[in-house]
């Protein structure tokens, strides 16, 4: 029997007992034929809403098999409903995920209205986004006419969604550090609709992303209703910082602070404030899918968020909109971020409790 014979009768045999076949070699992409639901726990129409529904379109675009992609929005409790829902009732399929920005602290301090932990959802990518502080111009007597001005207010009214919301406790615990009274008032449906609030002049300071600060709400800026105060920066313990190449139109808080006190920030609500910019400054928006979801639809669902958040069209449009770029958060570094909420320190858990407590 010649060589060629054996050969052809060894991958005859193999076939007949079951060697996988070059078409199930080439299996069909897990997502083929499929809808994913993407819920957003903020009211529709505002800027999360639109971002997410923005980068989703990226996402699919870089999924292989073309599902369809649904965006749903579940507001509620500044968007731990939406949080809890996605951690105890979304079947882990790979058919639904959460997108938006998390809470760290409402897990830090283990608030009963958060019975989610994000350290148990799948990480599928972040997205980090600079925030700022804004006023109403209207906010002292003679006008804003400078960010420093702010320390002439005699009492400011902060608005947010609840307790925790980053976007309403990072102006507050600004104000706190910088000496200013305040009061904040919690309730509000999502950031679009303190914006309208601050608008009426129910309430005269909050805080925002800046690609907000640059989209929604430049108009009213460029009017001169509202005026920018200042951008929110990490703060290594020597006192160090890395300036926003990308944001002019306002200075750094401790630049800020030190323009209106003389000297860097500090103190016990300072060290707060800071562990809560750290968090929130590196990753903004998460994408979070249920526990146990299988290992193939993580792979595509985390390849899309990193491809997407990588298309250069969408880098391009990034800027286009906002100035500078967003930077993206992979799952190994999203992992680590949820671990350190961990190892706060007693003291910033206890200053943080304390403020939150009284609001």
């Amino acid at each position: 029997m010649t060589i060629v014979k054996k050969f052809v009768q060894a991958l005859c045999c193999a076939t007949a007992l079951g060697a996988p076949s070059a078409a199930l070699a080439q299996a069909e992409p897990y997502y083929k034929g499929k809808t994913i639901s993407v819920l957003v726990g903020l009211d529709a129409g505002g800027t999360v809403d639109l971002f997410a529904r923005m980068f989703t379109q990226y996402m699919q675009k870089h999924l292989k098999g073309s599902p369809t992609i649904i965006v749903q929005n579940m507001p509620g409790a500044g968007g731990l409903i939406a949080t809890n829902f996605v951690s105890e009732k979304a079947k882990p399929d790979g058919l639904t995920f959460l997108w938006g920005p998390w809470d760290p602290l409402a897990q830090a301090l283990k608030l009963p209205n958060m019975r989610a932990r994000y350290e148990n959802f799948e990480f599928l990518g972040g997205t980090g986004d600079t925030r700022v502080l804004y006023a109403n111009a209207s906010a002292i007597p003679d006008g804003l006419k400078k960010p420093a001005d702010i320390a002439k207010a005699e009492t400011l009214v902060v608005g947010a969604l609840n307790p925790t919301d980053p976007s309403g406790l990072l102006a507050h615990l600004a104000l706190e550090v910088l000496g200013i009274k305040n009061k904040m008032i919690i309730g509000y449906k999502g950031g679009s609709d303190v914006f309208l609030a601050l608008q009426r002049g129910e309430v005269n300071f909050h805080s925002t992303s800046i690609t907000t600060f640059r989209g929604r709400n430049s108009e009213y800026i460029r009017s001169g209703r509202g005026i920018g105060v200042g951008y929110l920066v990490s703060v290594d313990k020597s006192g160090a910082f890395t300036p926003n190449p990308f944001i002019t139109e306002m200075p750094a808080f401790p630049d800020l602070y030190r323009e209106i006190h003389g000297k860097p920030p500090s103190g016990p609500t300072w060290d707060a404030t800071n562990w809560l910019i750290e968090q929130i400054g590196e990753l903004t928006f998460v994408g979070l899918a249920p526990a146990g979801t299988p290992a193939e639809a993580l792979d595509a669902l985390r390849s899309a968020y990193a491809d997407a958040a990588r298309d250069k069209d969408f880098i391009d449009k990034s800027v286009q909109m906002n100035g500078l770029p967003y930077s993206f958060v992979d799952a190994k570094r999203g992992k680590e971020i949820f671990a350190s909420l961990a190892k706060v320190s007693p003291d910033v858990l206890a200053t943080l409790t304390r403020i939150v407590n009284t609001k």
